[in-house]
């Protein structure tokens, strides 16, 4: 049974979900943008008899407090910060990652603070390579390299209701999507003051991409077990960012499932499935 909690943290109260025994290895989920933890709605009963699996809202997202801006600085760096410390408050020591989308920078950071706790890592559409960057990145850059306000307002159209619903629905086979998924994130992200603070994540996602050869180079030093599992019709992380972990870890195990970006709506339970057998054949 899955259960919904509240942890105070930073001052923040960090909404997330927990199924399973924690007797059990821990599975650590991070969502991405624009979602929050109710992307693993389907996942969790798939792990959650042999696994204790841990699903936070970030600051700002979901279930979570969205402080203001003025009181918190939403930047990559900071939110990891807040979520390693809820991860310490839970008391995780050891733990696999589950990272998709923003939730690979953030995850990537974790493991490279303590590399000792991470037993594996599963990245589904959660890119660290400039290889897996889709076309739209270019114009991405082009405005990290110079910002202008006018620039800044025109990435409003990344958190509009018909953006949103794309990102869900296309690479999809037609009437396959559920709209519950994008419906709450488009709720979510209405929020009043919310449009400013992901203009400031779009922004600072460039230290994202500057700390790729960092990620890249704790892969090869630690050589932790890894999964790719990803949306083969994804646009904005495209299969090359999965194929290119084989570069660091020649043993990463690598598989295209017919989807889009978010892979969860479609193929939960394929998505499960192989993370049980990968799992179990890591002995984690």
């Amino acid at each position: 049974m899955v259960t919904y909690h509240t942890l105070e943290v930073k001052g923040l109260n960090i909404f997330y979900r927990k199924a399973g025994n924690p007797d059990k290895p821990t599975i650590l989920l991070l969502h991405g943008f624009p979602s929050a933890s109710h992307m693993f709605r389907d996942l969790i009963p798939v792990l959650e008899k042999d696994y204790y699996v841990i699903a936070p809202d970030y600051p700002g997202f979901g279930n979570t407090t969205s402080p203001d801006r003025k009181e918190f600085d939403y930047t990559f760096d900071h939110i990891t910060e807040v979520i390693e410390a809820f991860v310490n408050k839970l008391e995780l020591d050891k733990y696999a990652l589950y990272v998709f989308d923003y939730g690979a920078p953030i995850g990537f950071r974790l493991a490279m603070h303590n590399p000792e706790r991470v037993t594996a890592i599963i990245s589904q559409n959660g890119n660290i390579y400039r290889e897996g960057l889709g076309s739209k990145w270019a114009t991405r850059e082009e405005y990290w390299e110079n910002p202008t306000p006018e620039k800044r307002q025109s990435y409003r159209t990344a958190f509009a209701s018909e953006t949103i619903k794309h990102q869900y629905i296309d690479g999809m086979r037609e009437n396959t999507v559920s709209p519950d998924g994008y419906t709450l994130d488009i709720t979510y992200m209405k929020r009043p003051g919310n449009d400013e603070k992901q203009l400031d994540l779009i922004f600072d996602y460039q230290t994202n991409v500057k700390m790729y050869p960092e990620f890249q180079q704790y892969l090869r030093k630690y050589q932790p077990p890894l999964l790719a599992v990803w949306g083969k019709n994804d646009v904005s992380f495209i299969p090359e960012g999965a194929k290119a972990f084989k570069k660091d870890l020649p043993d990463a195990e690598v598989h295209l499932v017919d989807s889009g970006h978010f892979a969860l709506e479609t193929h939960a339970n394929e998505i499960g499935e192989l993370m049980l057998d990968f799992l179990k054949r890591n002995h984690i």
